[in-house]
């Protein structure tokens, strides 16, 4: 992590946690009690894991008590006493073993209580809290730095830069009315956590638990995502789908108003809006300018008759990048709702004859140099009825646009045979029939 994205942030090692008397705490004693520790390496970053998820907003429920360790790794346990002790500290208080809020809140000092006016205190008065003037150019600025400080440690370490993690002109989630706005560096947990992305994707826990893991998305940003340009990026995947358009503007703040700065010589720089499936121009090869930056994403609102659906397929289900990966989203006319179901979003039990694809935005990752937008795809799924025969028909233009390599993921061969079966599935999932 960036030490910058740390400034006006508590930071918390194991020892922080410890009761002045010695006694071990309820997440503590949870790992004890199940067997969760053997040789020890690996304790300390579940026991920390397992004290956020106890003293923050998120659900307790025991999936969510087993997700929030999805970052940690342990070579001795085989995991289920950990995940045992992750259920326990997730039980309703009536249950036996269960955490009342009493025991969640003894899971940390008492003085943590007061971190919240501690740190407003300490707030700075500069803007976006790096230090830096606010128009004083700086050559990069960061989101959340999970890939870029990976792929060169050596340059950023050298480099001035500055952070845009936590600058709150470029955060929040916001319902326009016929759009959905999202600041670009919202991180995917920021998505997972948003009632409006909730409430247009039903299924939206069940998809972003397929990119990366728990720490990771805390950090990882859209923006970030899409500028890294990575051929199988999976969120870059999941916004073509969803035909977003970028706002850019010049990489200096204030990012409001339709106004984004002014130069050192008083010229004002005007936003731009760009679609995503235009950002890439080739492998890594971006169409903006060096000095812009993705200031906000947005597409437009899911309706009753919108269907969405994200597939992935990589060597582990959880915790690693994509082999292949793809999104759809279709708008179908004559929507009609499977027997039991409440939401307009859900699946449909049949497809009638009268069925057909208003609107079809097709996207893949892992099959060329870029992310794709399946452009001739999505062309020619608009305005066919939905069956078998236009689906084997999809599939043939697919294979036609697409241009995988072999690697250390897989063949070529192997890849086309991915996309082909998860482009079927995609429909598997929204049309059962």
């Amino acid at each position: 992590m960036p030490l910058a994205n740390a400034a006006g942030k508590h930071i918390v090692t194991v020892e922080g946690i410890n009761p002045e008397d010695g006694s071990l705490t309820p997440v503590q004693a949870a790992m004890v009690d199940e067997s969760g520790t053997q040789c020890g390496f690996c304790t300390v970053g579940f026991v920390m894991s397992l004290t956020g998820f106890c003293i923050d907003d998120t659900a307790k429920t025991p999936e969510m008590g087993v997700s929030a360790v999805d970052g940690n790794i342990c070579r001795c346990t085989g995991y289920k006493s950990i995940e045992r002790a992750a259920m326990r500290l997730s039980e309703p208080p009536a249950s036996a073993g269960g955490q009342s809020d009493g025991d969640r809140a003894s899971c940390v000092p008492g003085y943590f209580a007061g971190i919240a006016s501690r740190l407003k205190e300490l707030h700075t008065t500069v803007a976006d809290g790096t230090g830096h003037p606010l128009t004083q150019a700086v050559p990069t600025v960061v989101g959340g730095g999970t890939d870029v400080y990976v792929q060169r440690p050596d340059h950023m370490a050298e480099t001035d830069s500055r952070p845009l993690l936590y600058d709150e002109h470029l955060r929040g989630i916001r319902d326009l009315g016929d759009h959905i706005e999202i600041g670009a560096s919202a991180t995917v947990t920021d998505l997972l956590e948003s009632s409006v992305m909730q409430s247009v994707f039903p299924d939206l826990y069940k998809h972003l638990k397929l990119v990366s893991s728990t720490p990771i998305r805390n950090m990882a940003t859209l923006a970030g995502n899409f500028v890294n340009a990575s051929p199988i990026g999976d969120m870059t995947v999941w916004f073509l789908a969803l035909d977003a358009e970028l706002e850019l503007a010049p990489g200096s703040p204030p990012y409001e108003g339709g106004v984004a700065a002014a130069s050192a010589d008083g010229v004002v720089l005007s936003q731009r809006t760009l679609n995503l499936k235009d950002l890439y121009l080739g492998y890594k090869h971006l169409a903006k300018q060096p000095d812009e930056i993705i200031t906000a994403i947005r597409f437009k609102k899911p309706t009753s008759d919108f269907r969405f659906n994200f597939e992935k397929v990589s060597k582990r289900t959880y915790l690693d990048i994509a082999t292949v990966n793809t999104a759809i989203s279709l708008r179908v006319s004559s929507p009609h709702m499977s027997k039991g179901s409440t939401s307009p979003h859900r699946a449909l039990t049949n497809v009638r004859a009268t069925d057909t694809i208003t609107e079809a935005h097709v996207s893949a990752g892992g099959v060329g140099p870029i992310p794709m937008y399946l452009r001739e795809t999505s062309a020619f799924l608009t305005g066919k009825v939905i069956n078998q025969e236009t689906i084997a028909a999809a599939n043939d233009i697919m294979q036609s646009e697409i241009s995988p390599i072999s690697d250390v993921r897989g063949t070529a061969e192997y890849k086309r045979l991915l996309l082909r079966q998860l482009f079927r599935a995609h429909f598997g999932e929204l049309f059962s029939q």
